[in-house]
């Protein structure tokens, strides 16, 4: 039999703490078996692999510990899920992993499956228990290793971190109660990639510690990581695929591991052979600063000093009367409001930088470029170097508050905090010192070349003496002047007096700054474009504060101008429901002209429900759920908000998805208000996507409510069949989609309109009830087509008595002279969009 086909057990019998004798070998196959009594041995017999008991004496772990000291151990595989020592037993199973089952055969815990041919199970004496084909050239390459799934040790060469292609995250988490229950406990250590990435000590979710950002030596909080390749030698590692910290050891006789204990301590501990003990090497929280936030917003915390929470020059306490009480986590405010113009920068030395979860990070950008970048933009706080080496380099901004600083005498960053410059006293006001520097350096300079400029006047007035004496000429080129700093980020007014935009401040929004938008979107690069259509392109952005957005950038040349951006902020700024994209604010500057939403992580509804190799994500449940929440937001638009709303470009594109596929309505830059009593309009400037328009309105230009009720039943035959109205023909009868589903409806054939990728999930009588709503709301007539209220009355219960339906509005379609190629390009100019934007169409 191949594979691991042979079992290999033990049987729980023992008694003791841990079993003591060793096996022959450090490798098992599948001929081979480990009894109760025995044990597995790492090759120089580092490391031991065996079962021990846990609080209960029926309760058995499988696990790791080091064979000098028979009370530390490394790893437990079954350490939510223990074992009676009579019954369950260890087996390999069919497929390539090692399986612990119970009486019955249920597994209680197992490795991953894997494909091995030839298995071989070993303990390296790195205490990473793997599974490898054997008899391979490469002995490294492992099939399943126990280092993938760390529990409360983090063991030299394992990492801890993030795979980024895959989002797999490994952390260490501490047993519940030391020594006995190693099953999961409280504490946890945890890389956080966003930001500027670090590591925080919780509490199940609250933080306890954090380690600080890593500065290309240590970790900004933790000054006691002096790199020795003679011991401990730590590693940050940060690239497009992975990011994750480790740590190795120069001298292999030193054994080191770093653990969370189950009373929330991070310790490194250190054996120490002479004594045959463990030490304490290093270990956090230690003091009252390594608490977190414990002096607050712009508190600085410095264990040395008494009481230990100060506020930082030009701030004040908060809440004096805890201040003097010794409780400062309320923090500190500023004494002087910022001018951003006029604003300068504090330089604090030798401090743990405040939480980076949330902040701007440019790797390439020099610390004078980062001071500019932060200067310009009025939102920032402070900035500083990413990392210390060679000089200091890359810029990393914050917005907003500054968390969790600490004072060191020696170690920690330099930081640069913004303050009115009233605040920084005569010292400082030359900003800093490395602007002091510069500021000598520049003097020099000048002063040198003033006497260059001077000694080369007098040469070139003897040269030209001599020239003139000898008949000749001296044609020389001017200085080259100094090469001026170039940003990557364009500079751009903010005044809306030239942008013609001069009322914008009615509109209750916040107005974002040109800068911070373009910080977001990576200065609008390719590779953060979500889409683009008539009006302008759309951006993925991120914030400093962490927030990710959608950033709509008017074109300059687009069909929408001031008026429909203001209508669109002014409409969508007074609504509030959750089946409508979220507008966060705009921007206007210049002929700039940008809005910022929410992000939706799985984008418009039709770049999933017309590609064939995304559609089968949409069962039924999930687009039945899509067809409610569109009505939930048209009953809101027609009847629940403060304002009557007529959308009037409704269709597929414009409907975004979130990351749990909930729909959420968006583009409202051609949707109208109704009075109070108003119940339909007449337009000369038609606008809207041909497929989606109701008769009245692509005809005359009527439109009212039932006009986007229209569109609506269009969205839902769409969403039922997997196919778009506009360009969809039957070559037997000439017909469109509402075409062919009325034609489908007489016949009793309507289930046969159900898009196959969703198989036969669907109620037959939901999807059913469903084509009805679609059908009455595509009616030609538009007195004959119900109210969004009706439609969600049909839709939620099976009982509503439902009328027939009529002859569909543009239910044949294509002109007979039309072939199916002019079709399809039509139906392409008319809906250039992939996101939320549509194009005019004058009549």
């Amino acid at each position: 039999m191949g594979g691991f086909s042979a079992f290999l057990f033990w049987f729980l019998a023992s008694h003791s703490f841990f079993t003591t004798l060793s096996f022959s070998s450090n490798t098992l196959t599948s001929t081979q078996i480990l009894r109760t009594n025995q044990t597995l041995l790492s090759p120089n017999q580092v490391f031991v692999l065996g079962f021990f008991q846990g609080t209960n004496p029926n309760m058995y772990y499988m696990g790791i510990w080091y064979n000098m000291d028979d009370r530390t151990v490394v790893w437990v595989a079954n350490r939510d899920t223990p074992l009676n020592k009579t019954t369950e037993f260890l087996k390999i199973g069919e497929n390539g992993n090692m399986v612990l089952v119970d009486p019955s055969g249920n597994p209680v815990w197992s490795s991953n499956e894997t494909k091995a041919n030839n298995p071989l199970v070993q303990l390296l004496d790195t205490g990473n228990l793997v599974v490898r084909e054997a008899n391979v050239t490469d002995p490294t390459k492992y099939l399943w290793q126990s280092f993938d799934y760390p529990t409360d040790t983090l063991l030299p060469g394992m990492k801890m971190g993030w795979n980024l292609d895959t989002d797999t995250e490994k952390h260490i988490t501490s047993w519940k109660t030391t020594g006995d229950d190693p099953s999961t406990g409280a504490y946890s250590f945890k890389l956080d990639k966003y930001g500027l990435p670090e590591i925080f000590l919780r509490n199940n979710q609250n933080i306890v510690y954090r380690s600080g950002p890593w500065n290309g030596e240590r970790f900004s909080g933790v000054p006691e990581m002096q790199p020795d390749t003679d011991s401990i030698v730590f590693n940050f590692t940060s690239d497009e695929h992975e990011m994750y910290y480790s740590f190795s050891i120069g001298n292999k006789s030193i054994l080191s591991r770093l653990c969370v204990t189950s009373d929330g301590q991070l310790q490194r501990l250190t054996w120490i052979q002479s004594s045959n003990i463990w030490t304490k090497f290093w270990y956090a929280p230690k003091d009252q600063c390594d608490n977190y936030k414990v002096c607050g917003p712009f508190g600085n915390c410095d264990s040395n000093a008494s009481p230990v929470c100060t506020c930082m020059r030009g701030f004040r306490p908060k809440n004096q009367q805890a201040w003097n009480l010794r409780d400062g986590s309320d923090g500190c405010v500023r004494n002087t409001d910022l001018d951003c113009g006029s604003d300068k920068f504090l330089h604090l030395q030798n401090v743990k930088l405040p939480e980076t979860s949330n902040v701007f990070v440019n790797r390439s950008m020099t610390l004078l470029e980062c001071e500019d970048l932060c200067h310009r933009n009025c939102s920032c706080t402070a900035y500083a170097n990413i990392e210390i080496t060679n000089g200091g380099s890359g810029c990393v901004m914050w917005i907003g508050d500054l968390i969790d600083i600490r004072q060191y005498p020696d170690g920690g960053q330099d930081l640069y905090v913004r303050l009115a410059a009233s605040d920084v006293d005569d010292i400082g006001s030359a900003v800093d010192s490395h602007k002091n520097h510069r500021a000598e350096i520049i003097g020099i300079t000048i002063s040198v070349a003033v006497i260059i400029l001077g000694l080369s006047l007098i040469l070139c007035k003897r040269r030209k003496l001599l020239s003139i004496s000898s008949g000749k000429t001296d044609q020389r080129g001017s200085f080259p002047r100094s090469r001026d700093l170039v940003m990557n980020e364009v500079v751009f007014s903010s005044n809306t007096r030239n942008s013609g935009e001069e009322h914008m401040d009615d509109l209750e929004l916040p107005m974002f700054d040109f800068n911070t938008i373009t910080i977001a979107t990576n200065n609008f690069s390719e590779e953060n474009k979500l889409g683009e259509g008539g009006f302008g392109i759309v951006y993925r952005g991120r914030l400093m504060e962490g927030q990710e957005i959608a950033v709509k950038r008017l074109s300059k040349n687009s069909g929408q101008g001031v008026e429909e951006f203001k209508n669109e902020v002014k409409l969508i700024v007074k609504l509030q429901h959750r089946n409508l994209v979220r507008l966060f604010g705009c921007c206007i500057e210049m002929d700039e002209k940008l809005l910022v939403y929410e992000y939706l992580e799985n984008r418009s509804l039709d770049s999933i429900l017309f590609d064939k190799g995304k559609k089968h994500i949409l069962d039924w449940k999930r687009r039945f759920n899509i067809i409610c929440g569109i009505a939930r937001g048209l009953l809101y638009l027609h009847h629940d908000s403060r304002f009557r709303i007529v959308h009037r470009d409704l269709k597929a594109s414009n409907i975004l998805l979130d990351g749990e596929m909930n729909p959420k309505i968006s583009d409202f830059g051609m949707a109208r208000i109704f009075g109070t009593e108003q119940t339909e309009a007449n337009t000369l400037r038609v606008v809207g996507t041909y497929g989606y328009m109701a008769p009245e309105y692509a005809m005359d230009g009527n439109f009212s409510v039932k006009s986007d009720v229209f569109s609506f039943g269009v969205l839902v035959l769409e969403i039922i069949s997997g196919k778009k109205n506009r360009g969809f023909y039957y070559s037997d009868t000439d017909m469109n989609l509402l075409g062919n589903a009325w034609r489908q409806w007489n016949d009793g054939s309507a289930l046969e309109l159900v898009d196959s990728s969703v198989g036969d999930s669907y109620s037959p009588s939901e999807v059913l009830r469903c084509i009805h709503v679609g059908l009455l709301c595509v009616q030609e007539r538009a007195e004959d087509r119900p109210t969004m209220s009706s439609v969600m009355l049909m839709l939620s219960s099976e009982a509503s008595l439902m009328p027939q339906p009529r002859n569909p509005g543009f239910s044949m379609g294509r002109n007979p002279a039309e072939t199916d190629s002019s079709s399809s390009k039509k139906d392409e100019s008319w809906s250039v969009n992939q996101v939320t934007v549509t194009l005019l169409n004058a009549r």
